[in-house]
């Protein structure tokens, strides 16, 4: 079953946490998940300001520089994994670097 787990950081102060994972460390995790046959796709995002949100409202194409919406903390990258079931998915994402100073979001796919 595939699950996405969803990183998700304060961008502005990631990089500040004594604990923040170094990108060398992030990018050992992305290879041991992929070499375990259970990692599908991985990537960071680029920061919110460089995003463009769409929205369509009664046939206007709406488009906005950056985010959606205001938040402490921004989607910074995400893990598409394909595992046994919710429990091995939790694992996975527990051992993701990012989950020392922010959050993992795991839902099936």
């Amino acid at each position: 079953m595939k699950y996405l787990c969803l990183v998700y950081g304060d961008e502005t102060s990631f990089h500040d946490s004594p604990d923040h994972p170094a990108d060398a460390e992030c990018h050992a995790y992305d290879v041991a998940v992929a070499g375990s046959g259970r990692g599908v796709a991985a990537e960071a995002l680029q920061p919110t300001r460089t995003a463009t949100t769409v929205r369509v409202r009664n046939g206007d194409v709406q488009m906005t520089d950056g985010p959606f919406m205001e938040t402490k903390e921004q989607l910074m990258g995400f893990y598409l994994i394909d595992v046994r079931d919710l429990n091995e998915a939790l694992r996975v994402a527990a051992g993701i670097p990012a989950a020392r100073v922010g959050s993992v979001e795991v839902r099936p796919v």
